[in-house]
């Protein structure tokens, strides 16, 4: 089995543009899982005011330092949690922050959707909008890997849950543009409403339109 160490995968920062250009954020939103900063840095060059914390200290300054499944309350002043969740616990890590925040936002494998021990929180906790992303993002390899960079052959979406939404969630498809500085040019968002079945014609099918 391959050591995931502490499951740190840097989050690419056209992501979080692509993320930026179709959800409007809160100013005040709490990071727990900041690694190096690559969420951190994005929304902070935004204007967001962004707690960071994480179970271990890399080369980036934190606010504390903190196992996030072990926190009882919210930041003071935060809004939101917005983070790239550890794969290996992203289940936990889902719940905890529901349990926290009445806004949660996570980067995630479109995966997520499959399981039916994550049914609590993907059909019962408030889960609002799926933005998926429709091409691939670079990929997140793990957190000292030295080999070759590529793209990634995961499809991956962010999962909005708001404590106020009702109803079932909607999904919507998001593009990213990723130039040589990483950062997304910008974010299309493609409407899933369903829309009204085209009126028929009457006639004969095989009936010529002139």
């Amino acid at each position: 089995m391959v050591d995931r160490g502490l499951d740190l995968y840097e989050t690419p920062p056209c992501a979080v543009h692509a993320l930026m250009g179709v959800e409007q954020l809160p100013h005040k939103i709490w990071e727990p899982a900041a690694g190096r900063g690559a969420i951190v840095n994005v929304l902070r060059e935004a204007g967001h005011a962004v707690v960071a914390s994480d179970i271990a200290q890399y080369d980036f300054d934190l606010h504390f330092v903190s196992d996030f499944l072990a926190q009882t309350k919210m930041p003071a002043g935060c809004e939101c949690i917005l983070t790239n969740p550890p794969f290996a616990i992203v289940g936990e890590f889902i719940e905890r922050a529901l349990d926290l925040a009445p806004r949660v936002i996570m980067l995630a494998r479109l995966a997520l959707l499959e399981s039916t021990k994550r049914t609590e929180i993907l059909e019962h906790r408030g889960l609002a909008r799926v933005h998926v992303f429709r091409n691939r993002l670079p990929m997140m390899h793990r957190d000292g890997w030295a080999g070759p960079r590529s793209t990634s052959a995961t499809a991956f979406a962010w999962f909005v849950w708001d404590r106020t939404h009702r109803g079932p969630a909607t999904f919507h498809r998001i593009s990213h543009d990723n130039d040589t500085t990483g950062k997304a040019m910008h974010a299309v968002l493609i409407d899933s409403t369903p829309r009204s079945p085209s009126p028929r014609i009457n006639g004969p099918a095989n009936r010529r339109l002139k």
